[in-house]
């Protein structure tokens, strides 16, 4: 491999056809003058452009089609010539350098044509250079050259994260790896799941119960998610009317009033709320615009009369401590108003125990973020309950829904395949790595292939392959054909069980 040419930060390179450098890798600029190296990744491949080049496989062409002989090529010129034919040109972009052993951002030098050796460098060696350590280690998966591939839970502490990719091509999948090892290295996880499959995370490849069993809980709002207002109290109450119910400012002003009356006479309850708004002394359109929106409320079955069938969120959350656990929100059966609800509520209710420092910080990943991602309380999330401890990864196939401004606050970014034109525009436009690499790089992933940015690879984009787990996948597309196949049967115990095992 030579340096042909260099324009801005990208770095042209020519290779031989036979050298095995490919889309994502990272190559090292060794000049024996300069005290250091020079990393490049390798964003695009195509042939050398050359008008010559072009000519003379035409004439090749043509020549083939035409002409009947016997070719005698004593020098073997004509091996020669296929080979620059062959030839590629890589189109790097600088990545930073290494200095006396530590990767730095950047590059204060000009390496030389013809002096530099250009090499391959490994992701793991990169990131060992950039100083990436911790303890709470994540197997993700392999690199191309089949290297083990492994972050660190401290890069998505305090952090926000993103996972986005077009439908089936990995993202709950490696979504629950993350899950699985933040629990495994004792963290707390809540997980709002939309498809009822995080619960195979309880569950060995085969059905069996694993070693993470006793510290899934599964909650279903109606069921065994149920709070009483005078837990929620005012805060939530609040909150659920005026982001989720849009209440207007007239009818907020009285709901205030009418949540502190209850309050100071100990009698916050369901029916206690629904006597007081029918008898409550003020315009009788804000009257029934409240009553309405109670009405809503009870209807949504997410709230208990009785302490006894109520959950206590800061309960559930010490019962998994110290080893801690993961509390999946199963919102499969809720309709899209009372999913809303449900989100807005927990949200609020672990802002107040976070506040009170009741509870310890947290992991919150958001499964199909898009059907309920609200700017009112998700921006609140992403500005400011991060310093709360509330350390957010949303999971979303529509990048578009999620707006420019919790691209920009994100940390980390974990990009499947897309093609969409729109999409890439979103995420090159926001994200932390230049627009070509991602361009470039993410429409030709395959399956479960992924382009990690962020602090979690110290701002050096890695292409990975997420490995297979050990436990149960579920969230399978359902088919018509190949219906009775022994994953579906071995996911129709697992369900069975699960309602056995879980408490309801």
């Amino acid at each position: 491999m030579r340096i042909l040419e260099k324009t801005g930060d990208v770095i042209s390179i020519v290779a031989l056809p036979d050298e095995s450098v490919f889309q994502g890798d990272y190559l090292e600029i060794v000049d024996e003058v300069k005290d250091g190296s020079v990393v490049l990744q390798v964003y695009d491949e195509s042939y050398i452009p050359s008008q010559s080049l072009t000519e003379d496989i035409i004439r090749d062409q043509v020549i083939q089609s035409t002409a009947n002989g016997q070719e005698i090529d004593p020098l073997e010129i004509s091996s020669v010539s296929q080979l620059i034919k062959d030839m590629r040109l890589l189109r790097c972009k600088v990545r930073g350098s290494i200095q006396n052993g530590v990767m730095i951002p950047n590059v204060s030098w000009l390496p030389s044509r013809t002096r530099s050796k250009i090499r391959k460098i490994s992701q793991s060696r990169l990131l060992d250079l950039a100083g990436q350590t911790g303890t709470a280690e994540i197997k993700l998966g392999t690199t191309r050259d089949g290297e083990s591939f492994t972050i660190f839970g401290e890069a998505i502490d305090g952090n926000l994260s993103i996972i986005t990719g077009k439908k089936e091509s990995g993202k709950s999948h490696l979504s629950k790896i993350l899950v699985s090892s933040l629990v495994s290295s004792g963290a707390v996880v809540v997980v709002f799941d939309l498809n009822n499959e995080y619960e195979g995370l309880a569950y060995s490849r085969e059905g069996l119960r694993n070693e993470l069993a006793t510290r899934i809980i599964s909650l279903e709002p109606g069921k065994n998610l149920k709070f009483t207002l005078d837990y929620l109290g005012e805060y939530s109450l609040v909150s659920l009317m005026q982001h989720v119910l849009d209440a207007p400012g007239a009818s907020m002003r009285e709901f205030i009033r009418i949540i502190g009356s209850l309050r100071s006479s100990d009698t916050l309850t369901l029916e206690y709320l629904s006597d007081t708004i029918q008898n409550w002394r003020c315009n009788e359109l804000v009257k029934d615009a409240l009553y309405s929106r109670f009405q809503t409320m009870r209807s949504a079955g997410i709230f208990s009369s009785e302490g006894e069938n109520s959950v206590r969120i800061d309960a559930v959350i010490k019962s998994l401590l110290p080893e801690g656990g993961a509390i999946i929100v199963s919102l499969k059966k809720c309709s899209s108003l009372t999913k809303r609800m449900v989100v807005e509520i927990v949200l609020s209710k672990l802002v107040q125990l976070l506040e009170r420092e009741t509870i310890p910080p947290i992991f919150l990943f958001a499964e199909e973020a898009h059907l309920y991602l609200r700017e009112t309380y998700w921006d609140d999330i992403v500005t400011r309950m991060r310093h709360f401890g509330i350390f957010t990864t949303l999971v979303t196939n529509q990048p578009d829904a999620i707006k420019d401004g919790i691209y920009r606050q994100a940390d980390n970014i974990f990009l499947f395949n897309f093609t969409n034109e729109t999409d890439l525009d979103m995420i090159a436009r926001a994200s932390t790595a230049d627009s070509e690499t991602i361009r470039s790089i993410v429409r030709t992933l395959p399956k479960r292939h992924c382009l990690v940015l962020g602090k979690v690879v110290s701002d050096l984009p890695m292409l990975i392959k997420v490995s297979e787990t050990r436990f149960l996948t579920l969230g399978q597309t359902k088919r018509f054909f190949g219906r009775n196949s022994t994953s579906n049967d071995v996911a129709k115990k697992i369900e069975v069980s699960a309602k056995q095992s879980f408490p309801q």
